[in-house]
């Protein structure tokens, strides 16, 4: 198997590091990337009309994320929430779902007051994730891969657990075509341990042709949740009213 040597800039001490990537895939990698960026043009420019209507500030959010082997990078996203919501509370989330194994929701599924109008239905979509086209090109990320975590999820896992870095980072993967937000922590990491043994033409293909119906159904599940979320609320008022009348 042929192979490609990957410069990827690494935001500790400033230096430049390097690895080695299959050709097949850094060929898809760029291929794709470059046919997708008319598209990422077009939502960069919605997103600034919205963003300045809605929610002043930058277009794009930017977080130190850790990708092959450990190596840390900044990646690109479209500001979804706003310019000072507070960050520790998807820390906090995110700690609770690694300690209880209950399947992965997201914040935003039920309601998340940090987020710009809308900001819900772009994250469910999948489309703030777009920017990170930027991410493949520079060669911090693939197409297909584990999702990147932050340093602090990071420090928590266990060392059996960190196997899932020695794939680089991708915008999708077998997880998230294999239940994604339905699965628990433990599932999605052994489901990219299972991918990080074994990086194939044929899969990376799969997974690129199932990803579109993974973000349906999980935009699905999304709206299902909202939904549910918004009309227990009534319900709950009318049963607390009735409490105050007994």
């Amino acid at each position: 198997m042929e192979y490609i040597c990957i410069n990827s800039h690494q935001f500790v001490g400033s230096k430049t590091t390097s690895f080695l990537m299959p050709f097949w895939k850094r060929t898809i990698d760029i291929s794709c990337s470059l046919i997708a960026m008319p598209v990422l043009g077009v939502c960069a420019l919605c997103m600034a009309i919205v963003t300045r209507l809605v929610s002043p500030g930058p277009i794009l959010f930017k977080q130190e994320r850790i990708g092959f082997r450990g190596r840390r990078f900044k990646i690109y996203k479209f500001r979804t929430m706003y310019v000072s919501a507070d960050t520790g509370v998807h820390q906090s989330h995110f700690k609770d779902l690694m300690q209880t194994n209950a399947p992965m929701t997201k914040l935003d599924a039920k309601g998340d007051s940090r987020l710009i109008p809308m900001g819900w239905l772009l994250r469910a979509s999948g489309l703030d994730e777009l920017p990170q086209l930027i991410n493949v090109l520079r060669g911090d990320m693939s197409l297909v891969g584990p999702r990147p975590c932050i340093p602090t999820e990071f420090e928590q896992y266990l060392p059996w657990q960190r196997e899932r870095v020695n794939a680089a980072p991708g915008l999708t993967g077998l997880w998230q075509v294999s239940g994604k937000n339905r699965t628990t922590f433990d599932e999605m990491i052994r489901f990219d341990i299972q991918y990080a043994r074994n990086v194939t033409l044929v899969q990376d293909i799969r997974i690129i042709l199932s990803t579109i119906p993974a973000l349906l159904q999980q935009l699905g599940d999304t709206l299902r949740s909202r939904k549910s979320s918004s009309s227990a609320a009534p319900v709950q008022t009318g049963s607390m009213q009735k409490e105050r009348i007994s």
